[in-house]
């Protein structure tokens, strides 16, 4: 009985060491892409070229991005709760990377040989979105990864939530939520209803496949399953699960609406712009 446990102590020993050797090796060759504290908390969100007149009101929106940054108090609370419903219910609790729902994602890419996904936390959505490619890699991954775990280190979760809602890909040009408020419903975030902040929480996963104007039958399915998580949470009561699952989709594709239309003297404006950038 002590030599097999000498020799399974040995192997265990051996094993850590492995790992730990393979860990350090991967991150000698990644660690020139994970960004510096500074690079971290300096993040700048592209935002459309927006003109206005004197008196606030717009006359003419520029970019492919449409995109309204706001801030985490901004951030309702059904959407958050909608968020980590569907993306990450352990994001208060994990240090930037969820072993099990790694594990998880292994054991599916080991058995069945396809990638289907389960294993990115919020933080790791992040730090993808924002220093990475979506190249499928492991040294992508590691980074990944790594970058992850220096983010829930340097920042607040508060912090990586905000960042989180206002870079993600939803769909037909909106990056972030309030930008997909204003697209799918031509509101703001802070005028959405339950039913609404459920629909635009279910889009990160797979933008096309579950936008409510393209694929409305698929949305609503998604929208359904992350209220039932959220009931199932204790995030909502039965009252407003039955309530939002009852609520029929209401969204639709909302362009940019100037307050006042002077297309011309927007363009104006708009080079008159890019040639003092230029200069």
């Amino acid at each position: 009985m002590g030599k097999a446990f000498k020799i399974l102590f040995f192997l265990g020993l051996f094993g850590a060491i492995s790992a730990a050797a393979i860990t350090y090796g991967i991150y000698h060759s990644v660690k020139d892409r994970i960004p510096t504290v500074e690079e971290l908390k300096d993040i700048e969100l592209k935002i459309p070229l927006r003109i206005y007149t004197a008196d606030n009101q717009l006359i003419g929106e520029f970019g492919d991005q449409r995109r309204t940054p706001i801030k985490y108090a901004d951030i309702p609370q059904g959407l958050e709760h909608a968020i980590l419903a569907a993306e990450d219910t352990n994001f208060y609790n994990h240090p930037g990377v969820d072993i099990m729902g790694l594990g998880r994602a292994v054991f599916q890419l080991v058995t069945t040989g396809e990638k289907q996904g389960g294993g990115s936390t919020i933080t790791m959505q992040v730090a993808r979105n924002y220093f990475l490619s979506f190249e499928q890699t492991f040294t992508r991954k590691f980074t990944e990864i790594f970058i992850s775990l220096k983010m829930e280190k340097e920042l607040t979760k508060h912090e990586i939530l905000e960042l989180y809602v206002n870079k993600i890909y939803l769909g037909n040009r909106a990056y972030g939520f309030e930008a997909a408020a204003q697209v799918y419903y031509g509101k703001s975030l802070a005028e959405l209803d339950l039913a609404q902040l459920a629909m635009i929480a279910g889009l990160p996963k797979a933008p096309s496949r579950y936008n409510p104007v393209v694929n409305p039958s698929r949305a609503l399915i998604r929208r359904n399953w992350i209220l039932q998580r959220m009931l199932s949470l204790g995030m909502i009561d039965k009252n407003e699960y039955q309530t939002a699952v009852e609520a029929p989709i209401t969204s639709k594709n909302h362009g940019v609406t100037p307050d006042i239309e002077a297309g011309y003297i927007a363009e104006m404006v708009r080079a008159e712009a890019l040639q003092h950038l230029w200069r």
